[in-house]
């Protein structure tokens, strides 16, 4: 809050106008420049008379469902098994959550129950160690050898080393 703001922007009488000011920034909409007018404006009485026989709009009524404990784990399987380069498996899966298009696999509407104890086998990718990159110290500008740094084998492509970087991590 600004500790100028003496009333809630939103109190009925002394409340603020919000004024929203849509920008474009890297090709995306920018709201950044939308602020709090500076004068007080209290609710007109057609404004007032509207929300006496309509009420005010709830915006946590669009808001989507929360997962279940199962489906965070259900995410959380499949976010390490898509860092391993499996492919996304409907008969894992299906039953929580499918790509557009995706039919949900047979069997019935019972979801099979996910053990933690008995994770499904992951394939590891073969990586191969860079050698040893120098960097500058910076004091007295003479190079320094740094760790070796495991890269994904057969390229330099951005999406694989960032994979790369979160695999070695979890290595640790």
């Amino acid at each position: 809050m600004d500790p100028e703001l003496e009333e809630l922007p939103t109190d009925y009488l002394r409340g603020l106008d919000f004024r929203i000011s849509k920008g474009s920034k890297g090709g995306f909409a920018d709201y950044n420049g939308s602020k709090w007018a500076r004068k007080e404006s209290a609710l007109t009485e057609a404004e007032q008379a509207a929300i006496d026989a309509h009420g005010l709009f709830d915006l946590s009524t669009s808001l989507p469902k929360k997962p279940t404990d199962v489906e965070l784990k259900v995410i959380k399987e499949m976010f390490e098994a898509s860092v391993d380069g499996q492919p996304y498996d409907t008969e894992r899966w299906g039953q929580y959550f499918r790509p557009a298009g995706v039919q949900a696999p047979a069997g019935g509407s019972t979801a099979p129950a996910v053990d933690e104890a008995t994770p499904a086998p992951v394939a590891k990718p073969a990586l191969k160690v860079a050698a040893p990159v120098s960097d500058f110290d910076d004091e007295d500008d003479t190079p320094v050898a740094t760790a070796p740094v495991a890269k994904p084998a057969g390229g330099g492509q951005k999406a694989e080393d960032i994979l790369a970087m979160i695999r070695a991590r979890q290595a640790k």
